[in-house]
């Protein structure tokens, strides 16, 4: 058997003695094999494109981890982390994402280099924290049209009445833990949740300094801190 196959059966093994192993898939993510099951958001191939920014802007920030807010599995935090060579600290309130994320890390070959924190965003991230990169993958779509999705699981998804209960969050979390100098990338949905995001941020000392498309319902905004005059 191949040493991968070995490393998979390991985290399939590890699942079911969680008593999560329940369908697990496996999907190529970069570089990496991802573990997840329907308890958890299946990986989008279209966000390695932020996994991938992330690792660039990690040649430019200060030094010091990733932060990674609603991680789901963590494959997109776990692949900017491997690429980047960073420590990575990942936050998801579900059990069965932290889980997942736990394992991938170790199927990774890096689970010493992830702090997977299992808790609500806004508290599982210590006041004195500060992070150069932060990644934040919240869910947006509007609670009434969740039912569009209906293999997604709906916590996963669901970012309340208006699609940014999530994202203010997240913000919230940038605002008090990004270090100077430092980028945020978030996940948006399209450039209509870009718009709004923008008034978002301005009572918050940061901006939107840039952003990338994928179509009207996927896109990642950077955020930057506000410049002291």
């Amino acid at each position: 058997m191949a040493p991968a196959e070995c490393g998979y059966k390991h985290v399939v093994s590890a699942i079911a003695g969680a008593a999560l192993a329940e369908a697990v898939e496996s999907v190529d993510f970069g570089v990496l094999t991802v573990a997840f099951n329907r308890r958890v958001l299946r990986p989008r191939p279209w966000t390695i494109t932020q996994a991938n920014w992330a690792a660039e802007a990690a040649r430019s920030v200060p030094a010091g981890p990733i932060l990674e807010l609603c991680a789901g599995a963590g494959h997109i935090g776990l692949l900017a982390g491997v690429l980047s060579g960073r420590r990575l600290v990942q936050v998801d309130s579900d059990p069965s994402a932290c889980r997942f994320a736990q394992l991938n890390a170790e199927q990774a070959g890096v689970r010493d280099q992830v702090d997977v924190r299992c808790g609500d965003i806004g508290s599982a991230v210590m006041s004195s924290e500060r992070f150069p990169l932060i990644i934040a993958d919240p869910p947006y779509i509007p609670s009434a049209d969740i039912g569009r999705f209906p293999d997604d699981p709906p916590a996963a998804i669901d970012g309340g009445e208006d699609g940014v209960d999530m994202i203010r969050a997240c913000v919230d979390v940038a605002s008090g833990h990004l270090s100077e100098n430092g980028a945020c990338l978030l996940q948006v949905r399209g450039p209509s949740q870009i718009a709004a995001l923008e008034s978002l941020v301005e009572s918050r000392a940061l901006v939107v300094r840039d952003a990338q498309v994928v179509d009207d319902e996927r896109a990642i905004a950077l955020l930057e801190r506000v410049a002291d005059n």
